[in-house]
């Protein structure tokens, strides 16, 4: 049994992820836990703010909220009808972030799938806040789902790597159910923006511990930026999906923005899977 985790405002975009997730999923038992998150902020007026979480205005709040996450599931229900997956549905007053991290520890998810970015999300922005902050600050494998982007049988698989050294076999576990299921081809970019020496064997070595009998292609980049080097591989080759590992706080940024900049730089129209260790 799959415990999956999907962040909902409802809005089209986090709909179309919930979508992509169950046209995923469609081969495993699953249990999808449909999180509607609600900051005060959002719909409190100034004068109202100090409002108790037990008050007529957070009560009613909840009331329609809960009422359209219902909805929702019942319509998830009937449209995946024949799919052995069952549906919970969650609602909070918190942040985003706080609250996924609270379900994950508590229902002990082993995946979030969610859009690029919510109703407030900006179209251009590639990762809006929300997504990013998800990405930074929770500790659960990741599955980012672009705007638009419908499912297809995922045929070949980009990992992408800097370093392979903390690797596990836990970590390494969500893409290796998708490989798994989907007889997928793996194909492996080790990025060295550095130039470490040895590289090539090193990591080579780690990444066949790592896989053990799973075949993969393997290309050592040398001095490219990281998003350069990613949105020119997927622009060249057709893949599914992306994958790689978040390793520290530098590596997502560099990930990201490819350098010290705020300005994001990848824009990979893939699926992404972040994995953690």
């Amino acid at each position: 049994m799959k415990k999956i985790l999907l962040p909902t405002d409802f809005s089209k975009n986090s709909k179309n992820a919930i979508d992509y997730a169950m046209a995923l999923c469609e081969k495993w038992k699953c249990t999808f836990y449909i999180l509607n998150v609600q900051k005060q902020s959002g719909f409190i007026l100034d004068d109202l703010m100090a409002a108790p979480v037990n008050s007529s205005i957070h009560n009613a709040v909840a009331d329609d909220n809960e009422e359209d996450l219902n909805k929702f599931i019942s319509k998830l229900k009937k449209q995946n009808i024949n799919k052995n997956y069952t549906f919970e549905s969650l609602f909070d007053f918190d942040s985003l972030t706080a609250s996924i991290n609270q379900v994950v520890k508590a229902k002990n998810i082993d995946l979030i799938i969610m859009g690029t970015n919510g109703a407030t999300g900006a179209k251009e922005v590639v990762f809006g806040s929300n997504t990013l902050n998800t990405i930074r600050k929770t500790d659960c494998p990741i599955l980012i789902i672009p705007e638009n982007y419908k499912f297809t049988s995922i045929d070949s698989i980009l990992f992408t790597t800097e370093n392979c050294e903390d690797f596990n076999a836990h970590g390494i576990k969500p893409l290796l159910d998708i490989i798994t299921t989907y007889k997928s081809k793996l194909n492996v970019i080790d990025i060295d923006f550095a130039n470490y020496p040895n590289s090539t064997k090193n990591h080579n070595s780690d990444l066949k511990a790592l896989f053990g009998a799973q075949p993969y292609t393997y290309h050592l980049i040398k001095k490219v930026p990281y998003p350069m080097a990613i949105n020119t591989v997927t622009q060249l080759f057709d893949y599914n999906l992306h994958s790689l590992f978040i390793e520290s706080k530098s590596f997502l940024e560099r990930f990201i923005y490819g350098s010290v900049t705020n300005e994001i730089s990848y824009n990979s129209t893939l699926p992404l899977l972040i994995l953690r260790k």
